[in-house]
């Protein structure tokens, strides 16, 4: 890393970073990370590396804000795309007809799964969520809407609604309509989903109960029980879209194409905030009575649209997928490995692609593994609604070295767990 003269890192020292954060952001954050000894500040970052504002440690990114980093920090094709886009082109404005919202809706008409042609565009992932379950609700007259339980979809409201207890407990009960499931649970689906169901919502891979893997016919399963009973099928891909699994989309692996598809993080490059909500022309037609029912001042903002024309370029281009393909084999053998020399702690790896779940013995090795991988040079956080998972996403851009140096440092992350369980 050149460091260079930095104009906005490292500007103040690390005590008064923490002290201004924690009297004007956030004084919970500020205590809890300081406490357990993660006192990080993002300070320069490029490819998949991240350094400390002020010490300059420097981290592996392995936690990718959950697929915002898909191409690494700063990626040089998505700054040099957003400057030319800076020449000509501001916000724009969300009530009128939009060259770039056009030109990137076409686009990804031609990636998305078939018969997904239309997009609404959002600037978060709980914002296009809550589109989502409008426009299911809206064009079926119905209000159910069925869930997994420890799912995650976003803070936003309705997006909330469908998630676990403990993030939204706090704000009061639940709205009415709101049902959940165990995932992957056939016979809980089919009772669920019955004639006053709207639509049913997964994560095709749920990130924060521990990357499950569904079987391979759940979601076919699960479309068929929707159709039978006029109720649609939302996949969330906001994590699983865009390579992170080897396929452009998450759902290619399971043959199925959603009657609503809902992408973010990504999509944005880590550079400009994008996220959409990709439907059938039938469902379009529930807005062409009022046109204006939804409306997302900041959502696909015209200067974020070449942004995310150039994401979808990287991301679709075959070598890309290659690679992700070749680096999910690196990791598959260096667990294997692992395992063999962790048995005591490792159980295994959940996996499609580089959507990865370490596996460990109990559900206070998460908690643990987060603090030794930091202080072993990598940046990984625990499932939260399954404590015994470390997520593993690294950006898809890396090589073999970068592959082979992520396994290196968890073998000792792992060596310090296991000191520390007493395992």
């Amino acid at each position: 890393m050149e460091w260079g003269d930095l104009r906005f890192i490292g500007v103040d020292a690390k005590e008064d970073i923490i002290d201004r954060f924690a009297r004007h952001v956030s004084s919970g954050k500020a205590e809890f990370f300081t406490g357990v000894g993660i006192d990080f500040v993002f300070g320069a970052r490029q490819g998949p590396y991240v350094w400390d504002a002020t010490s300059r440690k420097r981290l592996i990114n392995c936690h990718c804000n959950g697929g915002v980093f898909n191409l690494g920090h700063r990626h040089p094709a998505i700054i040099h795309t957003l400057v030319q886009a800076l020449d000509e082109l501001d916000i724009g404005n969300h009530h009128l007809i939009s060259e770039q919202r056009a030109r990137l809706a076409e686009r990804l008409a031609a990636a998305m799964p078939e018969g997904l042609s239309c997009t609404v565009f959002g600037v978060g992932g709980g914002e296009a969520i809550d589109l989502a379950i409008k426009l299911a609700r809206g064009y079926t007259g119905r209000l159910k809407i069925v869930s997994a339980l420890g799912g995650y979809h976003g803070h936003t409201g309705l997006a909330l609604a469908t998630g676990d207890e403990a993030y939204r407990a706090a704000f009061g009960p639940n709205p009415p309509g709101f049902v959940q499931i165990p995932f992957n649970d056939k016979a809980a689906l089919e009772h669920a989903v019955d004639a006053s169901t709207a639509a049913v919502i997964f994560e095709t891979i749920p990130a924060t109960l521990g990357m499950p893997i569904p079987e391979h016919d759940f979601y076919a399963f699960a479309k068929d029980i929707c159709h039978a009973q006029g109720a649609l099928l939302i996949l969330d891909e906001v994590q699983t879209g865009l390579g992170r699994t080897g396929k452009l989309w998450g759902c290619e692996h399971f043959g199925v194409a959603p009657d609503i598809m809902v992408i973010g993080k990504g999509l944005s490059g880590g550079i400009y905030p994008m996220s959409a909500t990709c439907f059938t022309p039938e469902l379009e037609t529930f807005f062409h009575k009022n046109p204006f029912i939804h409306v997302s001042t900041f959502g696909g903002a015209e200067l974020g649209c070449p942004v995310a024309l150039k994401v979808l370029e990287i991301s679709t281009d075959q070598a890309f997928l290659e690679n992700v393909k070749a680096l999910s084999e690196v990791f598959s053998q260096g667990f294997a490995d692992l395992k063999g020399r962790h048995p005591n702690i490792l159980v295994g790896l959940r996996q499609l692609g580089l959507m990865m779940g370490i596996e460990m013995v109990n559900d206070r090795c998460g908690p643990i593994m987060t603090k030794t991988c930091y202080d072993n040079g990598i940046l990984s956080i625990y499932a939260n609604n399954d404590k015994r998972i470390s997520q593993l996403l690294p950006p898809l851009i890396i090589d073999c070295g970068v592959a082979e140096e992520v396994l290196e440092r968890l073998d000792l992350a792992l060596v310090d767990a296991e000191r520390l369980l007493k395992l």
